[in-house]
């Protein structure tokens, strides 16, 4: 079983620029999850969650290109005003093309792309517009970025791809609505889906993480 002290030391993938720590709970791992971390966090922050995670698992914790303090990284910059998150479109589409090359450089396995808050928005915007590169995307306490509708896959090609979607009933940094708004969107463009509300804030809980675990092991077709 993984835990956080399996993975490995920052490298960085040469086709994407995105640097990475890896681990592997077998020899042969039978699927692969990309784990995308908040705005002002790093990868390491997602490595506990790795004791939770199914068997047979390749893990990588993906760090953000955008450095925003000593050990703080982003997918892009983000200011929360009183008519909700202001963002920089460029920085978010940047990091979009970065993980599509990430994931088209690793040799082929079932993937699925996750992440917590600013990592939830990022795999989301990942899932819904290169359905073909992963099984499934999770949002943890995310959204989706209402910017990339031009850009999300058409009907038929969504239909091998689903998704998971957790949020706390208290969280103040991205309200429930947000996670109304990402179920509503999914029922409307055809991608089969799991939405899960938890009496929680802004953060990751024991009970999320055994029904996130529980998805990927149906999403992934892993042995239980």
């Amino acid at each position: 079983m993984l835990n956080q002290n399996s993975f490995s030391d920052p490298a960085r993938e040469p086709e994407s620029g995105i640097f990475f720590r890896k681990a592997c709970s077998s020899s042969s791992p039978k699927a692969r999850l990309l784990l995308l971390h908040g705005v002002g966090s790093n990868e390491a922050n997602l490595a506990s969650l790795a004791a939770s995670l199914p068997d047979d698992l390749e893990v990588f914790l993906l760090r953000g290109p955008l450095q925003v303090g000593p050990q703080g990284f982003a997918w892009y910059q983000v200011n929360f005003t009183s008519n909700g998150p202001s963002f920089n479109q460029d920085q978010a589409e940047s990091s979009r093309q970065q993980l599509i090359r990430f994931i088209e450089a690793l040799p082929k396995l079932p993937t699925v792309i996750a992440g917590f808050s600013q990592g939830g928005i990022m795999s989301s915007s990942v899932g819904v517009t290169e359905p073909e590169l992963v099984y499934g995307f999770a949002l943890l306490s995310g959204r989706m970025l209402r910017e990339i509708d031009s850009r999300i896959a058409a009907p038929e090609r969504l239909k091998s791809v689903s998704a998971f979607i957790a949020h706390g009933q208290k969280d103040n940094v991205l309200p429930i609505d947000w996670a109304h708004e990402a179920d509503a969107w999914l029922k409307r463009i055809g991608v089969a889906h799991e939405t899960h509300f938890y009496n929680m804030a802004h953060e990751i809980i024991a009970e999320e993480l055994a029904d996130f675990s529980r998805w990927l092991t149906k999403t992934l077709s892993l042995s239980n």
